[in-house]
């Protein structure tokens, strides 16, 4: 907190919010990268605005992705491999709800985990794919193409994206596992310019035949792009990760092609479409081929590969395919809809489920909420699914949410996924004409794990999330995850409980493993002692200074909050911490908020630590005076520290309001922030000076280490 807030520097909140935190597959359990990386931020945020705008002004929605290639490949896999005997169905709800209650594990507080192909979100989903598509005919945006997909003619089937690997194409990257059309790095390109396909059913070199599927016109907003792209690079909430990704795939479109090929490009330059050719500057071993658009590009494949002339592409906005000929996905007449284009809408789908569902218990007969309500179909009876909210939301219309001037949507993404949400869904959202709001996108950078990138095929896979309860509690892991500062850059997971390094040797000569050396500090730990010591202290010292103690007749010892207004210091930290933490919380710079958090936290602590001593070598009505005063100050930063606490460790602040015995709404909610302790009494009907707080029991924490690390 270096630099000093006024009341003029506080940004400005919609009226509404959506918050979003992507879609896992359903093909297997929720990792680390998952939790720590993407849902972590995501919810900490959903509750903030929560505490900030009023509940029933935000949804926080996420869900299983359902459909896409590698939930088929790892289902049929498990068929062929293990004998699995359910439909693909079973297999992805199963999944849905390991990876429900992953996130019940770590307080992850969406207002519905729904699945876009189970209920009761399926058939919103359905017909809201189904609205999509005809809107994107009637708007002229979408039309049938015919394109080469991969066919394996030993296994007689056509291939979908994960059947096949190979190379990616695109120009500078490095990716040796790429897919059918676009590689573990998200960079799209057409079937055709895989380098050296296989087959992951037959080990063959698959056939190219030609498919016909529906294709967004994805290239025709390229200056719509441009423009929007360009104001994003100047947005303050924008990371400039996300700008500079996007720009990276408005170029024009090109080839690159090495020098050695440049006697056969020759040979066949007169063939090609309209181009251009850029020689190669220095030393750089390529030069540069560029077309009017990406159609002249591919005419110019085959040209090419038949003259013998091996090229990469570069990034360039290309059609985006919407359909796919395959059995499981959305149903849409003659093919399907599924992953990416159908999950980059799943959000309104949730949205409308939510609506429906308050809708439904309202008992409302009118408007799309209740149409919704009446497609709405019943999760199954699991106890792992995330628990709808007891409360109704402040607007049943999905378009307040979704089309507001005054409603703004905040995606929370890792940052290989910038293409689909901020490009395709960006152009998506214009052609629409349904005026959505466009997608405030929070991107993360990589999750490592041990210093490199996660891989369940390395040598040290990284641990499923829940098995990271284990040896951690919940709030250490959410506290850790949000102070490593992904807005940044890359960071490094590495906990000490799963350090295989050999550090040391024992005094019979063993070597000892760094999770077995009590030398080594565990950097997963860092934030613990701020919870397990410096907010238990300040808690603790809040309560059990105002109990009542038999024997001890200070005024202060009467069960209540004391009247009196906080000294001008405490006012003035409370007051800046407030500030400099609504300004994190703008930019989504997570760690920055917890780091104004903890540097407040310590203060107002040592704040007491000073003051309560000092009463203490007084005696009669001046210790009482003092002693008071220093309870004052102290409940007074105890309040504004636990509301800013909420959404990093909502179990242990939502305790520390327990023993306030304050109504949470009303504790937590920003009206009050800036309220003096007597302001706030007031604000719950109360007398200050009479407001009764909970018994504390001795030796309580709100904060708990895990077992293991006593």
């Amino acid at each position: 907190m270096a630099s000093k807030y006024s009341m003029n520097d506080r940004p400005s909140w919609p009226r509404r919010a959506i918050v979003t935190a992507g879609e896992p597959y359903g093909n297997k359990g929720l990792h680390f990268g998952h939790v720590g990386g993407v849902f972590v931020p995501a919810d900490f945020f959903a509750r903030f605005l929560r505490d900030r705008l009023g509940r029933e002004n935000v949804i926080f929605t996420s869900g299983t992705d359902c459909y896409g290639s590698p939930i088929m490949e790892s289902y049929r896999k498990l068929k062929e491999n293990e004998g699995y005997d359910k439909s693909i169905s079973e297999y992805v709800e199963s999944n849905h709800s390991r990876q429900a209650a992953t996130l019940n594990n770590y307080n992850i507080s969406c207002d519905i985990y729904g699945g876009s192909g189970l209920e009761p979100a399926a058939q919103i989903h359905n017909e809201v794919t189904a609205e999509i598509i005809e809107r994107l005919h009637e708007q002229g945006t979408i039309s049938k193409r015919s394109t080469l997909q991969f066919y394996d003619a030993k296994a007689g089937t056509f291939l979908n994206g994960r059947q096949v690997i190979g190379r990616c194409p695109i120009q500078g990257c490095k990716s040796e596992k790429a897919y059918a059309d676009e590689c573990d790095l998200g960079h799209q390109f057409e079937p055709e310019e895989l380098i050296a396909p296989k087959s992951q059913l037959t080990g063959e070199v698959p056939e190219l035949r030609p498919v016909d599927n529906l294709y967004f016109d994805l290239p025709a907003y390229l200056d719509f792009m441009k423009t929007y792209t360009a104001k994003l690079a100047q947005n303050p909430q924008v990371r400039s990760v996300v700008s500079k990704t996007m720009e990276e795939w408005l170029l024009p479109a090109q080839l690159y092609i090495q020098n050695k090929f440049r006697e056969a490009f020759d040979a066949v330059e007169d063939q090609l479409p309209e181009h251009t050719v850029l020689e190669p500057e220095g030393n750089k071993s390529s030069f540069t081929v560029t077309f009017p658009s990406w159609k002249e590009r591919d005419d110019a494949h085959a040209v090419l590969a038949n003259g013998g002339v091996r090229f990469r592409s570069g990034k360039a906005l290309v059609p985006f395919r919407i359909t796919g000929n395959i059995d499981w996905g959305v149903p849409v007449p003659d093919v399907t809809c599924w992953c990416w284009p159908e999950s980059l809408w799943a959000p309104i789908s949730y949205t409308r489920t939510v609506l429906a569902r308050d809708a439904r218990a309202a008992g409302v007969t009118e408007g799309v909420a209740a149409q919704d309500a009446a497609l709405m179909g019943e999760p199954a009876a699991d106890s792992t699914q995330v628990p709808a909210p007891t409360y109704q939301h402040s607007s049943l219309d999905w378009r307040d949410w979704w089309c507001s001037d005054d409603a703004q949507i905040y995606q929370f993404i890792g940052q290989d996924n910038i293409y689909f949400y901020c490009i395709a869904q960006t152009a998506m959202w214009e052609a629409l004409g349904w005026d959505l709001t466009q997608s405030t996108v929070s991107a993360c950078y990589h999750l490592l794990y041990m210093g490199k990138k996660a891989s369940s095929s390395s040598q040290t896979p990284p641990p499923p999330a829940d098995d990271l309860l284990n040896h951690y509690t919940c709030e250490q892991m959410r506290a850790h995850w949000l102070s490593l500062g992904l807005s940044e850059k890359p960071v490094s997971f590495s906990p000490k409980a799963y350090d295989t390094r050999v550090t040391g040797k024992d005094k019979d000569g063993n070597e000892v493993r760094a999770c077995d050396d009590k030398r080594v500090i565990d950097p997963a730990l860092k934030e613990s002692a701020l919870l397990t010591g410096v907010f238990n202290r300040l808690a603790r010292s809040c309560f059990y200074g105002v109990a009542i103690k038999e024997g001890d007749e200070s005024p202060y010892r009467n069960g209540c909050i004391p009247a009196g207004a906080a000294s001008d210091t405490v006012v003035e930290a409370a007051e800046q911490a407030v500030l400099a933490f609504e300004q994190a919380m703008y930019k989504f710079e997570t760690h920055r908020a917890l780091a104004v958090c903890d540097d407040y936290l310590r203060a107002a602590n040592k704040r007491w630590s000073d003051a309560s001593k000092a009463a203490n070598k007084l005696e009669g009505e001046p210790a009482n005076a003092a002693m008071t005063q220093a309870l004052v100050d102290a409940f007074t930063e105890l309040r504004v520290a636990t509301v800013l606490m909420h959404g990093i460790v909502p179990a242990g602040c939502e305790l520390i309001c327990e023993y306030f015995d304050v109504d949470p709404v009303a504790f937590f909610s920003w009206d009050n922030i800036f309220a003096s302790t007597d302001e706030f009494v007031e604000s719950l009907g109360e007398k200050p000076g009479e407001h009764r707080v909970k018994p504390l029991p001795p030796r309580f924490d709100f904060f708990s280490k895990h077992e293991s690390q006593y």
